[in-house]
Order: C-alpha cells, then structure tokens, then sequence
C-alpha cells in the first residue's frame, strides 16, 4: 500500500479562471479509514475552492485534535496551514487573522474539539463575529480514541458497543444561533449538491461563518441506532431548500418560479439563490432559524441547509477599528509612530 498521490492528471483537465486544475487544490493522501465522510468533506472544499478561483495561498487551515483536524492535511496542499492544541483552534485563527486579515481563514474541527475541551474558545470566536469559516465535522463519536460518545451524541442514540446514550446533546448549530452568528448552516457530508454551494457562500461572508457537517464515522459509529449513521441521515434528512451560490463576477439569473424562491446577496455582490422546501421559512430570521431546528428536532428530523444569514455583519475587525493593512506589511514609521505619539496616547487616558 502507498500513501503517495500520483501525479499524472489528464492533460486535458478542465482549469478555472486562475488556470489551475482541481489537482492544485488537493492536499496529501488520506489516512482516515476507506468511507470516511471527513474525506467527502475534503473533497467538497477542494471542489469549491477550485470554482471560485480562490489562490491557495491566500487560505490559511486552522485544526485542533481529532480525526477531523487531520484533515487539512488532505486539501489545499499550497495553503498555509497550523495543526494546533485540542479545543484551541479558535484562538490561533484569531491571532493569525488580526495579523493578517487579506487571508481567507478555514477552521476545521471536530465535535470533541468544539464541543467538549475547545466548547469555551467556540463559544468566544461566535460572539467576536471573526471572520472565518469554521466547519464541525460532527460524527457523535471520538472516532481517535476507539468510538466513545462525544457531547454530540444525540440522546438515546445507541454507539457500536451497544450503549445508550442518556445525556442531551449540544447542538452546536442552535448554540451559534444563541450566540450571534451571523452564518449558520448545516449539512451531511454526503450531500455535495448542498455543501459545496454552502461552504462557495460562506467562504464570501463578512464574518463568523459555521457550518456543521454530520460526517458519519464508519468504524465507530455507522450501525443500527446511531443517529449519525449514513442510513439514518438519509432517511431523516430535511432541507430548508434548493441553494445555488453566484459569486459577483457572474451575471446574476434566476429561472425560479416567482414566490417559490429567495434571493439573499452578500456584502460583497454574491447572491445565494434558495429555492424554498419550507414554507415561509426566513433564512435572515434568526428566531425562525431555532424554532425550525426545534421543531424539526421534535419529529425526529436533521434539519439541513442555509439557517441563517446576516447580510450586513460587523466583523471582529471593524469592531475594532484594526488596520485595513496586513500588521506583516505595515512599515516602522506606522508600528513605531514615536515618543510623541505616545505621550499623546497616554495623556487620552488620564
């Protein structure tokens, strides 16, 4: 067995706006185990990287610890990337991003790295709005440590062994609804019709993007009566409608009935196109966000797609007042202003 990629490609590989084929957009062989939905995940940032003509190193990767913070070693090979402690992916993002806010910033963590040790980190980068987009690939499980129940588990959802679950689950999507985010979606990493423009939008959001991705592990948590399994997620799956990402380059069109769909647009131009499976549902309502969840959560059902957006967000560095210039690019006359500027700034405090 090797763990080497090959390098032939087809010569006549289709190329994006950049000239680059989907291969620069791939990373080191995975390790994770064959059916993984974490590998999906992978491929679904690959592929939507690779549509909006993204640089790779102009995106940095932030992990954690956990088979999911593995994964950034599978994608964008070119990017920047750092591997961090358990649970302290937010806080690293946060300091690389202050430093250097002309990167586009993807955090990916687990449901163990978010949920239990990194809960509190996840809890702050939330409310500071940072401009990222934060994925959990939540598989109900601690698939590194031999499939135990993570804090994710759903309750009376039954692991490999044979346990029950009995504690009530964070739900982490209603969670960063409570606390202010101004992007919130969920998905399965099965579904790539519905990821890929999900992950195209939230990469072109202002501000604290959160996807959570049910990701069923194969190994540990994919039997009769768990509730991340892929059969489960399929059969109880419910999207809150049809989404299609237009970036501003494009012309914007829509062949949508009228009354049945729903044009969002960005700060930036981009429009998200939702055609609508619920009826009335408000993906700008952040209170009919979490009373759909709950409702759906109620029927046994996994709620799925774009939940909310705000369309006008305050980033953490609007609040405050950062530089508009990379703090790598600022030159000493500007870091260093002198002793004046100093006593000027010291005598503003007395």
């Amino acid at each position: 067995m090797t763990y080497l990629r090959p390098d032939f490609r087809h010569p006549d590989a289709p190329t994006n706006d950049l000239g680059y084929t989907s291969k620069d957009y791939e990373g080191a062989l995975s390790t994770l185990c064959a059916g993984c939905g974490h590998d999906s995940i992978s491929a679904a940032l690959i592929q939507a990287c690779f549509e909006m003509s993204i640089e790779p190193h102009q995106v940095a990767k932030i992990s954690g610890i956990g088979c999911s913070s593995k994964t950034p070693t599978y994608f964008l090979g070119n990017s920047h990337g750092f591997n961090s402690v358990h649970g302290r992916m937010p806080s690293v993002t946060t300091g690389a991003n202050l430093a250097n806010r002309d990167l586009k910033y993807v955090g990916v963590s687990g449901d163990g790295d978010s949920a239990s040790i990194g809960l509190g980190q996840f809890a702050h980068v939330v409310r500071r709005n940072l401009n990222m987009l934060y994925i959990v690939e939540n598989n109900g499980c601690y698939g590194l440590t031999k499939g135990q129940m993570s804090a994710t588990t759903d309750i009376d959802s039954v692991n490999k062994s044979g346990m029950v679950n009995e504690h009530q689950p964070i739900d982490l999507v209603n969670l960063a609804l409570e606390l202010g985010a101004t992007f919130v979606a969920r998905s399965f990493s099965g579904d790539k019709e519905q990821l890929v423009p999900l992950m195209k939008a939230a990469m072109s959001h202002r501000g604290f993007a959160f996807i959570d991705v049910v990701s069923p592990c194969v190994t540990f948590n994919n039997n009769a009566g768990s509730k991340k399994s892929y059969d489960f997620v399929r059969e109880h799956n419910e999207a809150t409608s049809a989404l299609d990402f237009v970036p501003m380059k494009d012309e914007i069109t829509t062949t949508y009935e009228q009354g049945s769909s729903q044009e969002v647009t960005l700060h930036d131009g981009s429009v998200i196109h939702l055609t609508k499976a619920i009826k009335g549902f408000d993906p700008c309502d952040r209170r009919a966000a979490i009373k759909a969840i709950k409702d759906h959560n109620e029927r046994g059902e996994i709620l799925t797609g774009l939940l909310y957006v705000d369309t006008d967000p305050t980033d953490l560095h609007d609040m405050y007042g950062t530089s508009c210039k990379p703090l790598n690019s600022l030159k000493e006359d500007v870091l260093c202003p002198g002793n004046a500027t100093l006593q000027s700034i010291n005598e503003s405090f007395r």
